[in-house]
């Protein structure tokens, strides 16, 4: 055990820290875990041991055909993917370096182990061994290499870019086919992503970062066969336990068990996704005649209905998940701060959750970090004062109010929900917003360019990672535009930070910064659940609401 806690410097300090009660049992295990120590030795550390999950799977029958109620979009292009049932799509052949589970814990996939320096600059990825592609190639460190660089290649598009330029990218200056200045970003160093070996890679950061291991799991980042250069389809390469064999968009796409699989499972010998459409109901209606074997997320409205369903259990998830109305920062009217902060002030973020989520959700505070986030900073409440949100108003030019237009998707459906409750609050302060409710897939290809837009954001397990993804200037995701250089220095900083105190302290001043001047109106944090028929076994529901069909058996 003191050889294991030699691997990073940082955990001794945690685990005395733990010891102590001045780290609780969660950051402990997380942390523990990031910094490189197994997820069985940290669980073994603090009293639990991780052997029943095990046992559990090795008694699962083999066989059958598993079929999961769940929107089937275009994945051809993985790295773009912009929903989680997209990228459950993929991950099923397709899989990644690391998996950050249920509980927050970062484990190894087609990573054996990683290793940090003290000052989190230099990781050090062992590539686990004797994983084969599907069609009998190895997994070596050269397809480890091409997938970070492609996903860091500003022309992929990907949104990873978001949680690692600040420690693996530097920006450019360069000019358009008609001379004007262009701002894009290369690596910061042309070995910042090394093949050390044939199972190594190291990566050199230009800052540290504690959270790379987490970030290898960003559900863009699925590995696929550099031959195929990104494209994902049927008959698609992958080191996974399924193969592709059938994908018709907005109808249902098929699994073919891999027997050969290295990891544990599958159990089922078919997996299929059903697209029923925008409808919850239709889910709810095919689970209760057993047309389907599962859902994978629960619209909030229809909770009620499934739990009178007596062959089905519920799966909740306590997560941050969230919707933000969000404006672009730099565009008009929205570039006036006083406008962005009149939308906040007219809202009255307790009432939107009693007339919405109720029970199945949770108060925000308009900055996108929460209470589940290990470095959450309290700061005081938010409150709604219509009366300063109209002198807002006014003062910028508007006396007689404002008109404006939200976009959304119909799907899921309590995103047009609160959409709904924030209009009647607005048309108090005299911001009358017309909403425009689109097609999922339509909104979808558009969500970040929309002027005035709503969309749920799903969970990650630290608030930074959900910052840079959405916040920081110049990424594929900051949605808002917003650009805000205090704040991209105070995010860098607080990446760096292993003392969770120490972040929460940065952290306090990032949430201060969005709440003054961001760009997001944030009422609530939303509950997730899934439903599955109780012959599925090995059923329950991830944060993120990820589907691992490797995981799953039909009883006999």
């Amino acid at each position: 055990m003191r050889s294991e806690l030699g691997k990073h410097p940082y955990l001794r300090t945690l685990w005395s820290e733990y010891r102590k009660e001045h780290v609780d049992r969660r950051e402990f295990l997380r942390t523990a875990t990031l910094l490189g120590l197994s997820a069985g030795i940290a669980y073994r550390l603090v009293g639990d041991p991780l052997g029943e999950r095990a046992m559990a799977q090795a008694a699962m029958p083999k066989g059958g055909r598993l079929r999961i109620g769940m929107r089937v979009y275009d994945v051809s292009n993985p790295r773009r993917q912009p929903t989680t049932s997209g990228s459950n799509l993929v991950r099923q052949t397709c899989e990644y370096l690391t998996t950050t589970g249920r509980d927050n814990v970062t484990r190894p996939t087609l990573l054996e182990s990683w290793s940090a320096s003290e000052d989190l600059k230099i990781w050090t990825l062992k590539v686990r061994p004797g994983v084969k592609w599907h069609n009998g190639r190895l997994f070596t460190a050269d397809d480890v290499v091409w997938n970070i660089k492609n996903a860091l290649d500003p022309a992929t598009g990907s949104s990873i870019l978001g949680l690692m330029k600040s420690y693996m990218m530097e920006d450019t200056d360069k000019t358009d086919a008609a001379g004007k200045p262009v701002t894009s970003s290369r690596l910061w160093h042309e070995n910042a992503v090394l093949k050390v070996d044939d199972m190594t890679v190291r990566l050199d950061c230009k800052a540290g970062q504690l959270a790379v291991p987490e970030h290898l799991f960003h559900y863009p980042f699925n590995i696929m066969d550099p031959a195929q250069n990104g494209v994902f389809g049927p008959g698609a390469n992958g080191t996974g336990p399924f193969e592709l064999v059938e994908l018709e968009v907005g109808k249902k796409a098929v699994y073919r068990a891999r027997r050969d699989y290295w990891g544990s499972g599958p159990f089922v010998d078919t997996l299929e996704f059903i697209d029923l459409g925008e409808e919850p109901s239709a889910y709810i209606a095919a689970l209760q005649s057993r047309q389907i074997d599962g859902v994978q997320v629960l619209s909030n409205e229809l909770l009620p209905a499934v739990k009178l369903i007596p062959h089905v259990t519920i799966y909740p998830a306590v997560t941050a998940q969230t919707g933000v109305a969000r404006v672009k920062y730099n565009q008009a009217p929205f570039s006036d701060k006083r406008i962005r902060t009149a939308l906040k002030l007219a809202v009255n973020n307790m009432q939107v959750l009693e007339v919405t989520l109720r029970e199945t959700g949770q108060v925000a505070e308009h900055h996108h970090v929460g209470p589940m986030h290990p470095e959450y900073a309290p700061l005081p409440p938010p409150k709604a004062d219509v009366e300063k949100a109209k002198a807002l108003l006014a003062e910028a030019g508007f006396p007689n109010g404002l008109d404006l237009e939200i976009s959304c998707r119909k799907d899921p459906s309590w995103e047009a929900v609160i959409v709904q409750a924030l209009v009647e609050h607005w048309k108090q302060a005299g911001i009358r917003v017309r909403i425009n409710i689109m097609p999922t897939p339509e909104y979808n290809k558009i969500w970040t360019e929309v002027p005035f837009g709503f969309i749920g954001w799903a969970h990650r397990p630290i608030g930074v990672m959900t910052l840079g993804l959405a916040y920081r200037t110049g990424v594929p995701w900051n949605e808002s535009s917003y650009s805000n250089r205090e704040f991209d220095e105070l995010l860098t900083r607080a990446e760096g930070l292993l003392d969770v105190e120490k972040r929460r302290a940065v952290m306090a001043k990032l949430e201060a910064i969005l709440q003054d001047d961001g760009p997001i109106v944030q009422p609530v944090w939303n509950k997730v659940h899934s439903a599955y028929d109780k012959k599925v076994l090995g059923a329950s529901t991830h944060p993120s609401i990820y589907v691992f069909g490797h995981e799953l058996a039909i009883a006999a």
